[in-house]
């Protein structure tokens, strides 16, 4: 592992962080990163690039450059997920940041899936022309990944459970006013619904046509099955209590997971790992 740098102003007040990382479409050629990161007033997606190293020294990152603040911030709820999708456009997943009238409120960028240009610019055709809001109704968004077909499927901490959706534009997703959107004309209900599953879903990928979802209080891998439609099998746990809270999965092709542990982040799990707690990225085999 080689340290590139810090990204400053960082603030890691409650649930706040670093909390995601995404590689430009281009970054063979431009080098460039795009983090979504908390500061004290606010949270932020800056763009940073990977700079060469000299005389044998290790890359470094540049100064980051802001390409959208004002996403609300709270010491909970704060989401964490980035992806870019089809056309090169930069999605990124908010949290309601701990006030609940932000996710239906479309004028906050708070309880959001965000859709933008590598510059921070609404995408032209977005559902709700000049923003660069995607879908609403969201409690805390914590990973987003697409699936073969371009769907984009997001992970969601709900109020008792946690959440698969399937994000579409302009689609409401319910959140504060019904636990239960399934039941209300307008609302979309979760693709997968973990209720009743003990689970607080962090990072979410997909390998060979099956979610990987990661969790964090429940400290395991939940392996889904998905079709057209949602699950095609219940949801089956790996790991559990085996390595700690999960924190993000990346698939690295259909047989390989790369996962990274969170043993010691916010108001969960206060403290300072040290090197018997520290926290490490785990290589998993799959079916």
């Amino acid at each position: 592992v080689v340290d590139l740098g810090e990204v400053p102003g960082v603030d890691g007040e409650g649930d706040g962080g670093l909390l995601g990382v995404a590689a430009s479409p281009n970054f063979v050629s431009d080098k460039r990163l795009y983090v979504y990161y908390s500061t004290r007033v606010d949270q932020r997606v800056a763009q940073v690039t990977l700079r060469p190293g000299e005389l044998g020294r290790p890359a470094t990152l540049s100064p980051p450059t802001v390409v959208l603040s004002g996403i609300p911030r709270g010491t909970s709820n704060v989401g964490g997920a980035l992806v870019f999708g089809p056309g090169g456009m930069l999605f990124v997943g908010t949290g309601d940041a701990g006030l609940p009238a932000l996710a239906g409120d479309l004028d906050s960028l708070g309880g959001k899936v965000l859709r933008m240009t590598p510059l921070g610019l609404p995408a032209p055709d977005n559902p709700f022309p000049g923003s660069v809001v995607y879908s609403y109704g969201h409690r805390d968004v914590q990973g987003l990944t697409f699936d073969g077909t371009g769907r984009l499927l997001a992970s969601e901490v709900g109020d008792v459970a946690g959440e698969l959706n399937w994000i579409r534009p302009g689609r409401d997703y319910g959140w504060p006013s019904f636990v239960a959107p399934g039941d209300v004309v307008g609302v979309t209900a979760p693709f997968v619904d973990l209720a009743g599953a003990e689970t607080s879903p962090s990072g979410v990928a997909l390998a060979g046509g099956t979610v990987y979802l990661a969790a964090l209080q429940s400290e395991r891998l939940w392996q889904i099955p998905v079709d057209g439609v949602g699950a095609s099998a219940p949801p089956r746990p790996f790991l559990t209590g085996e390595v700690g809270r999960l924190r993000s999965v990346l698939a690295l092709d259909d047989h390989s997971l790369l996962i990274a542990t969170s043993a010691a982040d916010g108001s969960d799990w206060p403290g300072s790992p040290d090197g018997s707690d520290g926290d490490r990225l785990l290589l998993v085999a799959i079916d």
